[in-house]
């Protein structure tokens, strides 16, 4: 899922899109890195990265970790990076697709009423809280207690907290948020997995251990981002985004 955020309780700035094959990093210091083997596979590995400056050393923090992403696979999305770069499927509503691109990170969300010790901005799913993936809302992929919609023009939208163990934790991506345009996804998420190898409709999941690791880092200081590739658009990218050196052999 991705999603603006329309909640008294919190509220997260856009980040500026259209980067493209310039420098859609520039800023960031912390850095999650998702690739996969092909557009088509739903099964991909995640590294995080940090540097101190706006210099092209990212360091990485930790070992690399098995995810899943839709189970049609990766579709070029809307972020930081603009929209589709090339040949590829694009990111739609209901594809079951992860978007493809470069994308902030804006909040996190729980089932607990606060975040334990979270730097980020903190959502709690309470049961009035919904991702409306209705393309003919007003509220498209925002995330809106429902409670303080004056009116509600939705007829489709996730029930967050109702989501089960997946839900228990997650990070907001910046998927199609400025502008949001209707049909091209909403509701981007990462979040917990149903278990090694369970595909999602469109959001990126991996281990609740390696989930909890990352929420205690993320600092919205440090402007974090999101890169999520197949393996031939990651080294194609490469040297024009000043991305990281990642695994390869067995990895994705």
């Amino acid at each position: 899922m991705s999603a603006g955020v329309l909640l008294s309780s919190c509220s997260a700035p856009s980040i500026e899109r259209g980067a493209g094959l310039r420098e859609p990093l520039r800023g960031s210091r912390q850095l999650i890195v998702v690739v996969t083997s092909s557009w088509e596979s739903p099964q991909g590995a995640l590294q995080y990265f940090t540097r101190t400056d706006d210099s092209f050393q990212w360091t990485p923090a930790g070992e690399r970790s098995a995810l899943t992403v839709g189970s049609k696979g990766l579709g070029w999305g809307t972020g930081v990076h603009g929209g589709a770069l090339g040949d590829g499927p694009v990111k739609r509503e209901g594809d079951n697709r992860s978007p493809a691109g470069v994308f902030g990170l804006s909040a996190i969300y729980g089932y607990a009423a606060e975040g334990p010790s979270f730097r980020m901005p903190y959502i709690p799913l309470d049961s009035t809280v919904e991702c409306v993936d209705d393309p003919g809302s007003k509220y498209y992929n925002m995330i809106v207690d429902r409670q303080n919609v004056e009116r509600v023009d939705w007829t489709s939208s996730e029930r967050m907290r109702f989501a089960g163990h997946e839900y228990q934790w997650g990070v907001v991506v910046e998927h199609n948020t400025n502008p949001r345009i209707p049909g091209d996804g909403s509701c981007i998420f990462l979040h917990i997995w149903g278990g090694p190898g369970a595909a999602t409709t469109g959001c990126t999941a991996l281990s609740e251990d390696g989930l909890v690791q990352i929420l205690g880092i993320l600092d919205p200081a440090a402007k974090p981002m999101l890169v999520q590739l197949p393996r031939s658009e990651y080294e194609r990218l490469k040297s024009a985004w000043h991305l990281p050196e990642i695994g390869t052999a067995s990895s994705p």
